[in-house]
Order: structure tokens, then sequence, then C-alpha cells
């Protein structure tokens, strides 16, 4: 066995240098470093099926360290994936499947995009964790339809990130035993050796938290790599974290040094890479035993593949309710079904906190889709994500959907990645809107993977009030709104609520849902068809061809409706545009758009309690602002809108400026 892999490290180091060296772009160092501890992963530890990326009980895998790219095509491509030499020949090419950094969805055998360092590690947990969750409920006596590890493989730099130690510190108290990291232990960072920057005890921090820690020594010793997964597997209370040192760069002239990390080796450093590993093949060819080691990895996986699928069948005839329903979380049928449900727009009409509302609605999709997850930072009480009744996920509940996060927004988020790309669950978090900059890069990556999460944002502006200007969004909606494929509601009631999660229920792209600490009050005029389309004309005015025209989302909608009636006194007819989601609205017709800001009405107004930036396109080069361009400041919030303009005296004014 360990012939041909010791023939299968060779070709991952080889083909990983060969891609980097025609791409003149990547980095050949922890390719050649790491390339044992991935092939005995691979072909001696993983359940996979290279015939069938996307097999429902494999084992995932999660490249941390996503720049080390080139290593997974190897390896997938190696062990019979449908990545082929001609995949690797274009790495980093413009339409290629081998990205710069891994993707999902554009290579087969990717589980997770990965890139930003850290990130992966909480991905992981939460993959996990929906495996946890998903086992403890639908396992039976003799029929483990869920039964798969989770593996992550890291380096320095992801150790030093504070969203690892995040989730390391709830992969702890959740007990993930088929969790298993593994930390490539280089020393050498692009600046230099680690010793500049990082000394800690990797070890002694991990075991602190509650992991179960194993040392593998030196990447090129096998049989200690191999005894060391194998401890790691058979430890079920704990993660396990297993460290191995290996030298970035192994074979290259310049192995050992922050030289190797990112940039082609030259002709002559892959000539000298080829002679010390004696290696005789063409560019991107491999050896007839690793050929065959590739055709034996694709007879495995479809095993793997035919036995659970014979296990499936059986516990059908044993449990056929029990199979259906396991089918069901599995195809995102509650979800679909929810969408359309009347209880789901029967949300209170009366003045209310959106907060609130949200709270209603969450309760209201909890109840249609018992595979809902998620939970809040600490902040459940206060944002309305606590679902009466819901049980609470603990080593002792694994089936509980409600989780503790904790102060950790970074790695929550990231965790909800990482159950949205395991399947069978769907994931939501919350936090104060605030503190979404926290987590903005998995939430960025929620988009870039098209991954249904919800994100339940609550105290959205200068209403937080007395807390002052550290917890008063500005510049998050902007922020938010600038993400592409992330959609951004800020509902002005509970129809508009409802809606959002509607839209977040189609499970096709992550949503954020951003609500009021503050009563809204209830102006009973929003439609379902209206706030679909994610901006619409709420109230027309007196002449079917306006004034003038206000624009508003969340809690300016209704200042703007009082507005509107003042300005009628004064004889002058204005629409009033809600704006739920201007990521929806742009999707919409030419002619839709047209018949919502007709471009005759030069004349408009944007209001909003946030920053100006995102209604530019829409105000137009006629159009005035009403909205916050400077931090706010700690003060009762009615006195903050007043100071700041939210009234109608001030919205009037402006608007009559324009006429």
């Amino acid at each position: 066995m360990y012939k041909v892999i010791n023939d299968v490290i060779k070709s991952v180091r080889v083909l990983s240098a060969e891609q980097v060296e025609k791409a003149n772009s990547g980095h050949p160092g922890t390719p050649l470093g790491v390339a044992p501890i991935i092939s005995t992963l691979f072909g001696k530890f993983m359940k996979i099926a290279p015939t069938k990326p996307d097999f429902f009980n494999r084992d995932r895998f999660v490249l941390s360290s996503g720049h080390a790219s080139a290593m997974l095509y190897s390896i997938l491509h190696v062990c019979g994936y449908d990545v082929t030499a001609e995949d690797l020949a274009s790495f980093r090419q413009y339409g290629s499947r081998t990205p710069g950094h891994p993707e999902v969805g554009v290579t087969p055998g990717v589980d997770c995009s990965t890139g930003p360092l850290g990130q992966g590690i909480a991905n992981a947990v939460g993959m996990a964790l929906a495996e946890r969750i998903l086992s403890a409920k639908f396992n039976k006596p003799g029929y483990n339809l869920v039964d798969h590890y989770t593996y992550a493989l890291c380096g320095d730099g992801c150790m030093m990130e504070g969203v690892e130690n995040e989730a390391a510190s709830l992969a702890a108290l959740w007990k993930l035993g088929k969790l298993i990291v593994i930390y490539d232990s280089n020393r050498i960072t692009i600046e230099g050796n680690t010793d500049i920057s990082f000394v800690e005890d990797v070890a002694a921090r991990h075991k602190a938290l509650g992991w179960h820690v194993v040392r593998a020594g030196n990447a090129e010793n096998l049989e200690t790599l191999a005894d060391a997964l194998e401890q790691a597997r058979a430890e079920d209370g704990k993660p396990s974290l297993i460290i191995v040192s290996s030298t970035i760069g192994y074979g290259a002239p310049n192995a050992g040094t922050s030289s190797v990390h990112g940039a082609p080796l030259g002709k002559e450093g892959l000539r000298s890479l080829k002679n010390t590993l004696d290696w005789t093949c063409d560019p991107f060819c491999v050896p007839d035993t690793v050929k065959t080691f590739a055709e034996d990895m694709k007879a495995k996986g479809e095993k793997h593949v035919s036995e659970w699928t014979e296990l499936l069948e059986k516990a059908r005839k044993q449990y056929p309710t029990h199979v259906e329903e396991f089918e069901k979380w599995l195809s995102g049928d509650y979800a679909r079904k929810a969408i359309n449900a009347p209880e789901l727009y029967n949300i209170t009409k009366t003045s209310s906190a959106t907060r609130n509302l949200c709270g209603e609605a969450l309760a209201v999709v909890d109840k249609l889709v018992p595979n809902l997850v998620g939970g809040s930072a600490d902040l459940a009480p206060s944002n309305c994500t606590a679902i009466k009744g819901k049980e609470y996920y603990s080593p002792e509940t694994s089936a509980g959907r409600a989780i503790h996060f904790g102060v950790r927004e970074h790695a929550m988020a990231a965790i909800c990645n990482g159950l949205a790309l395991h399947g069978g669950l769907l994931p939501f978090c919350a936090t104060f809107f605030v503190f979404s900059d926290y987590m903005k890069y998995a939430i960025r990556m929620s988009a870039l993977m098209k991954l249904p999460v919800t994100y339940v944002l609550s105290h959205d502006s200068i209403g937080v009030g007395e807390d002052g200007p550290t917890h008063q969004p500005v510049e998050q909606l902007t922020s938010l709104r600038s993400i592409p494929g992330l959609y951004t509601f800020r509902p002005s009631d509970g129809t508009e609520t409802s809606v959002a999660f509607a839209r977040a229920l189609e499970g096709v792209a992550p949503t954020a849902i951003v609500t009021s600490r503050q009563k809204l009050p209830a102006h009973n005029l929003s439609t379902k068809e209206g706030a679909l389309k994610g901006g619409y004309v709420l109230s027309n005015g007196s002449k079917e061809m306006p004034d003038l025209i206000l624009m508003a989302s969340g809690s300016e909608v209704g200042l703007c409706l009082e507005a509107q009636k003042v300005l009628e006194e004064k004889g002058v007819s204005a629409r009033v545009v809600s704006m739920p989601c201007m990521d929806l609205y742009k999707e919409q017709s030419a002619e839709y758009k047209e018949s919502v800001l007709p471009k005759s009405v030069r004349a408009r107004v944007a209001v909003e309690a946030g920053s100006r930036m995102s209604w530019g396109e829409f105000v137009g080069l006629d159009g005035a602002y009403v909205c916050m361009d400077e931090f706010g400041e700690s003060a009762p919030a009615n006195k903050l809108f007043e100071k700041y303009g939210f009234t109608v005296e001030n919205v009037v004014k402006v608007a009559e400026s324009l006429l």
C-alpha cells in the first residue's frame, strides 16, 4: 500500500508544481510539503465516491489553506474524479475548472470554497455539527443513514486567525468527535519564520479548549501519520487536532524558505524537483501505478454508494415514514412548501418593532420547516430569535435544532455556511446589525457559494438610541447591499418581513433581514406581490403621475407616508415607494421599474436612517437625501431622529426644495 501511496505523493507534488509553473501563478510550497498528508488521507481513510462526488454520506474535506488548491486538484485527479489533465494544465485560467482557490460547484470533489484563512475550520465545524444533528435525528439501530467524518487541513496562518479559536471553542463544547483537523505546522509564513509572529503552543491551546490532540511527527513518516488518523477516528467524544510537521516546498531547491510559498519554482527549479523525486513522466502525466490507483478509488467509491443505497432501501422497508421524512429534509421539500403557506403571511398588522415581527415569522417558519436550525450570538432575547419550545443542541440533546453560539459572530456565520454546505438543514443566525461587520467575510462567502443562509440583523439604526454610536449602524446597509448575490431586506411591516423569509426559503441565495428595535407604525398598505419585487408603489397620491417621489425602507416608510399627507394638503402629489430589498428590485424588468420610478419624475427624495450611498442610482442628479452620513450619539431614539432630520417637517422641506 505504501509503495502506491508514495507514487501518489510524488504525483501530487509534481502535478501541483506543474500547474503553478504553467500558470506562472500560484502556491507550490504547501502542496510540496503536505502531499504525504493529503495522499494518505484520501488514499487510505476517506469515504469518497469519485464518480459520484455529491454522494450524501461521503466524508467531507475542507482545504482551509485554500491557496494550496493545486494540491487539491492534483489529489482529485489521481483519485479518479472528473478533474482531467487538461483541467490541471488550465490552472488559474479564465473559465477553467481549476481556479486559484477552491470553489464549490466549479470543481468536482470540492466541498467548500476556501481562501480566507481560518474560515475553513469554522465551515468544517458546521459540517460536523450537521452530521451530528442529522445522525441523532435519523439513525436507527443497524441503520446509520448519516455516518461520516469531516476533515479539514489547515496551516499556521489559519491558526493565527481569531475565527479558528472561536470555532474550535464551539467544536469542543459540542463534542464533535467526527471532526478531524490536520494542522500542517511548517513554521513558515510569507514574511519569514513563524517565530517573528506566532510562538504560542497550539496543542496546549486546543487541549485547554477540550480537543483531543495527536502529534504525528514528520509528514514524510506515513506510518506515524496513519496511526495519528486512526487515533483521531477512534476518539468519539472530542474533536481531534493532528499536528504534523512538514517542510514547505519539499524537494524544491528553495525548500524550507518563505520564497517557495507563493511563486512558481521556475524551469530550473521544476527540473531540480523532478530529479530529486526521480520523476520521468511527461508533463501532467502519472505512472501506471497511479492510474490503477485511480481505478481502484473509483471502484471503492461505487461500493460505498451501493452499500449506502442498499442500507437506505432496507431502512425504507423497516421505517418507511422515517425515511420519507429524511428524504424531505435532504430535498428541501419543507422549505419550498412553506413559501406559499397562508400562515406565513398572517403576521401582526398593528404597530410593532420589526424585530418582533421577525420573531413571529421565524416561529411560523420553524413550525413549517422542521429542518430549520440556528441561533444567535448571545442575543436571542433582544433580536427575537428564541423560538418557544425549540430544543437547544447539546452533546446530550444532539437532535436539538436551536444553537447557542455565544459571542462569536464570525464563527457563527462561517459555521452556518458549513451547515448549509453539508445539506439537510436550513440554517439561520442572528446578531445586532452593527456587528454584521464581524461576520462580513463569512456573509460574503455565503453569497459566493450561493448558500441559503438567513442572517437576522436587529437594531438597525440610530433607533438603538442610548447605546450610542458604537451600536448604531450607519454604513452597514450599504455594505451588505454591495455584496453580489446577497438579498438584503429592511422591512417596514409584517407583510414585508414575511416576504423576506419567503425569499430566504427559496434556498437559492443568502438573505439578510434587517430589523428595528423601536416600534414602527402599522400602515397596512404593503402587499406580498409588491414586496416580492423588492420595491413597489406603496401609496400613489392624488395624481396618476406624481409631482415627486419619496423612497424609503424600514422605519422611514411610515415617515414618508406622513410626509405625503402634508404635501397633499399643500397641493403636491407625492408617491411613496417602499424599497424593502434593492437587490430584488434591480432584477425586475425595465418596464416594471419605469412604472415604479418613472424617468419623467426627477424630483425624488431618499429617506433612510443609514448612508445615502446605495440610493444614488434611484435618486438621480436632481434628487435629494434625508439619510445618515455621520455617526450618531447616545440619546433617546426619538431625540436622535429629530436631530438628524428624520421628521415629517424636514422631509416635507427637502421635498419642497426640489419643486
